[in-house]
């Protein structure tokens, strides 16, 4: 087996807003493995300024995989359990090398065109002007389900944007999740949760900046809303940490981005941690390429969801992969007439 690796940049089609700021692009990676006349491919999906893998040696690192690859040596992914990012990349791209095609990993009814995945539709921060239109757009394409990024508007503008919804659609005809992503301080929290559960907010996302574990204790314990950790699980590696964190917050959610936490494998321990603590969850992408939204689509499906992902198609990028993702009516579906456009090897 041989591999080698490239970097890619995706360019968004419109700069996308959250509290910790605006992206107009995004880097990520992918890893190649040949064999023979095979080969697989799979996306390492760093995310600067997020991800526990944003560090100057992190191409060192890969090629240094690579290398070892190209030596013979064999490589476990928990060796890569520092790097998480490149860890989901060899787990997908072996995935990949073993499949009889390259971009199904997981065989499924879904990758059929046969069964779909509820996803939610996502409204990017920015003027007040440009989220309302988000959000016509997004009831208009069908989704029943909206997360709004918030946080870096002022407050009461927010709640207006959510007001306009809750007038013309009750929480039976359209579910609302909002993600803070770490926006508000321990003491403005409370009354910020309170002013949001007036409106029938299904879940809120990284109400608090990670790390700061009692703080969150006692909001996911008196919250009006239900909590759900996202950045809060970023760099926690080793079992015992992770239930310890969960044993210390327990809140009412976890989100999955595997290309955060360490590929398919990792995110399927969470699971198991969060089921055995009556905590909920869903899979949410992190800004990949098709390539890497492909891999985590079909791994989702594996999970038997039934509730709503945060997957899309990736059509926020002007320079994306033809794939056969499509988003219809508020799914995700594969429409297996469509064929792929590999990135240059």
């Amino acid at each position: 087996m041989k591999a080698h690796y490239k970097r890619y940049v995706v360019k968004f089609k419109r700069p996308g807003g959250t509290s910790r700021g605006v992206l107009t692009e995004k880097e990520t990676w992918f890893l190649y493995l040949t064999e023979g006349n095979k080969i697989g491919v799979g996306e390492c999906g760093l995310f600067r300024g997020l991800s526990a893998d944003d560090r100057p040696d992190y191409e060192d690192q890969l090629k240094g995989l690579c290398d070892l690859i190209n030596q013979n040596q064999r490589v476990s992914l928990a060796s890569l359990q520092a790097f998480p990012s490149i860890q989901m990349g060899y787990e997908t791209a072996l995935l990949s090398l073993q499949s009889d095609d390259p971009y199904v990993l997981y065989p499924s009814e879904f990758i059929r065109g046969k069964k779909k995945i509820r996803i939610n539709g996502l409204v990017w921060m920015g003027e007040l002007s440009f989220m309302k239109t988000q959000i016509d757009e997004k009831i208009d394409q069908g989704f029943d389900c909206i997360k709004l990024k918030i946080g870096a508007l002022d407050f009461d503008q927010e709640l207006s944007l959510l007001r306009g919804i809750r007038k013309h659609y009750d929480s039976q005809q359209m579910m609302l999740r909002v993600d803070a992503n770490g926006a508000f301080s321990p003491s403005e929290a409370p009354n910020k949760l309170k002013a949001l559960s007036e409106l029938d907010i299904h879940s809120i996302e990284q109400p608090i900046k990670a790390g700061q574990v009692d703080a969150m204790h006692q909001l996911c314990v008196n919250s009006p809303i239900p909590i759900a950790l996202d950045e809060e699980l970023i760099g926690v590696i080793d079992t015992k940490d992770r239930k310890a964190l969960l044993d210390a917050i327990m809140p009412q959610y976890l989100i999955l981005k595997p290309s955060l936490l360490g590929g398919f494998k990792s995110c399927e321990e969470w699971i198991r941690l969060a089921e055995d603590r009556s905590i909920g969850w869903w899979v949410t992408s992190a800004l990949e390429s098709n390539i890497g939204l492909n891999a985590i689509a079909q791994w989702t499906f594996s999970l038997g969801v039934n509730n709503h992902q945060g997957l899309g198609t990736g059509g926020l990028f002007t320079n994306n992969f033809e794939s056969p993702l499509e988003v219809r009516q508020g799914y995700l579906t594969f429409n297996s007439n469509q064929n792929w456009e590999m990135p240059t090897v």
